[in-house]
């Protein structure tokens, strides 16, 4: 039994680790700004709620104490919609929220395990990307680089922390989640999201653009194996799937597998978000790092991974009443 705290974890990724957190038997203390998901139960007695703003070193001193012995640091404002709408705040949280987290933690002597993105990569064509890879980003003048860079900022934190004050920490660098939960914001959970309410999925660009779906679960193995082991201080690690497959193939098979009438719209463009936005081709990792260290891979596959999806929102109503978030 550990004693951990995970911001955000009342969202996608976090609701999931804190599940697994206290099924294994950890006390877990949630510190996030927004209600946990409609369908997740924990037992009270080993799980605790607290509301606060990331940003605020006060409320965060609250849950990340001396006997804290890890810190799941998640809260983040992740998505195409986010970065769109609201870059100043997508790099206010991820930044200062990760700055406010790694201080307290030095004080509380606790590990800490963050979670980044492999939108840190930016454009490298040289794909699968190994952690070391090259980072090559656009313009500061395209939002659509502020969360890529405040998550790389936030990953020189925490390396910088480790040099200067001797915290103990590791990195995710997460590809592509999908799964229960998300917000109906993002490629998988917008076209599941669409397809079994009668709406025909979107398609941007033909779809020739290629992923590596990682479902969930297989994410929360990860995390929670970096977060268990020793030889994971010090480190960075991609986590994801290798599978490389084309967005207008992963939305044909949420068509198939929801075994609805219905086609895609494949007439939409990216253009119309205009200088701001900026798509990348391909993003596959090297996960040859987590395979031999750790003795991690992902084991769901695509097809596997959006069955469950579907049959977990058909039985989730209130997920398909939230509102279509992504950018119209």
């Amino acid at each position: 039994m550990a004693n951990v705290v995970v911001t955000g974890g009342c969202g996608f990724v976090g609701s999931h680790l804190v599940d697994s957190l206290v099924r294994r038997g950890d006390n877990v203390v949630v510190f996030d700004s927004q209600d946990r998901p409609g369908d997740q139960t924990g037992d009270e007695a080993n799980v605790r709620y607290v509301t606060g703003d990331i940003r605020d070193a006060d409320q965060l001193a609250r849950v990340i104490t001396p006997g804290v012995d890890t810190v799941y640091h998640l809260a983040a404002l992740v998505g195409v919609d986010q970065y769109l709408k609201r870059p100043l705040d997508v790099i206010d949280v991820n930044f200062s929220g990760t700055r406010a987290v790694l201080d307290l933690a030095v004080r509380a002597d606790a590990k800490v395990v963050f979670s980044s993105t492999s939108e840190v990569f930016g454009k490298n064509p040289d794909v699968p990307w190994t952690e070391d890879a090259d980072r090559l980003l656009g313009s500061t003048t395209a939002d659509r680089w502020s969360y890529a860079t405040s998550k790389a900022l936030s990953e020189h934190l925490t390396f910088a922390f480790m040099r200067q004050h001797g915290l103990n920490a590791s990195i995710i660098r997460y590809f592509n989640l999908y799964g229960p939960r998300q917000r109906p914001a993002f490629l998988v959970s917008r076209s599941v999201h669409r397809a079994l309410r009668g709406i025909a999925p979107v398609v941007y660009d033909q779809g020739r653009q290629t992923r590596s779906f990682t479902y969930v679960e297989d994410a929360i193995d990860a995390t929670v194996t970096i977060g268990a082991s020793t030889d994971s201080l010090g480190e960075c690690f991609n986590v994801g799937s290798s599978d490389e497959v084309s967005i207008r193939a992963a939305v044909e098979l949420v068509i198939e597998l929801t075994g609805l009438d219905i086609d895609f719209d494949n007439t939409a463009t990216r253009a119309h978000f205009g200088d701001a936005y900026q798509d990348l081709d391909r993003r596959v990792p090297d996960t040859t790092k987590m395979s031999t260290r750790l003795g991690w891979k992902s084991t769901v596959d695509l097809r596997d991974g959006i069955t469950r999806f579907v049959d977990w929102a058909r039985a989730n109503p209130w997920w398909l009443e939230q509102p279509d978030s992504a950018p119209k």
